[in-house]
């Protein structure tokens, strides 16, 4: 039995093709626990590692976005359609790479956001009462995840105008430094980036470096915050924590 202001769940597909990557995958949505009393439309914010988002059952614990949803409802926030799409298993590194590496070889990121702006969101914005622009479309993730999200808002913010970004492995892709430092939104774009003080030894100072990039030569447009735990570490309990102020500030604040 679902609990008063949870998220109805609904599986869109377990098998969705992605024909830019010649993959199959599941692909959730979480909606507002009132949807269908409603004629309201909602923004969106898709996030990547379906798997760990909602799923008691995951191997590395879960960020329980359900259970974050029903407390802010009950507040009258999180109004949001959330788009949960699972990583590829044994090729998630390569699909969330927008960057050739030389120890994992193809980047497939361009493909993989191609797939979701191209493919995907056209889907979405049929089936759902939601907001199509991109002021009120997000994009988001931890970790590797975290990267291709950052990496999707900084090339595409007309379609990805929101970033929630948590603890992303910049390390991996270093071209995107100098990405970070030409980025100039062509709309009003805002930038959520979490990074734990505990993760690795470089991994903070990777983070600083690269918000320190963002914020040069920017105008009135773009809005970023940086949250740290000294504390945290690189896992899904820590990105729990983080998920619902995030998202708060991303779609309700101004």
């Amino acid at each position: 039995m679902s609990k008063p202001h949870r998220p109805q769940i609904e599986i869109i597909e377990e098998d969705y093709k992605i024909p830019q990557l010649g993959r199959r995958r599941r692909i959730s949505a979480l909606l507002p626990h009132d949807y269908y009393e409603t004629d309201r439309m909602y923004p969106v914010l898709y996030l990547h590692d379906g798997q760990n988002l909602f799923d008691d059952q995951s191997p590395f614990g879960n960020w329980a976005i359900d259970r974050s949803l029903g407390r802010l409802a009950k507040q009258g926030l999180g109004q949001v359609v959330i788009i949960a799409v699972d990583h590829g298993g044994e090729d998630r590194i390569n699909e969330y790479l927008p960057y050739d590496s030389e120890d994992h070889g193809a980047g497939q990121g361009k493909k993989y956001i191609t797939f979701l702006q191209e493919t995907l969101k056209p889907f979405v914005d049929g089936k759902y009462r939601v907001h199509t622009d991109g002021p009120n479309t997000g994009i988001g993730g931890s970790s590797m995840g975290g990267l291709i999200s950052l990496y999707a808002g900084l090339t595409n913010p007309e379609t990805f105008s929101k970033m929630m970004i948590f603890s992303p492995s910049l390390w991996l892709a270093p071209k995107i430094y100098k990405l970070a430092k030409k980025f100039t939104p062509s709309v009003p774009s805002k930038l959520y980036l979490y990074a734990g003080g505990q993760e690795s030894q470089a991994h903070l100072p990777n983070v600083m470096r690269f918000g320190a990039n963002l914020l040069l030569n920017k105008g009135s447009g773009f809005r970023f915050k940086f949250s740290h735990n000294p504390d945290g570490v690189h896992h899904e309990k820590d990105w729990r924590t983080e998920f619902p102020q995030a998202l708060n500030w991303l779609y309700n604040s101004h």
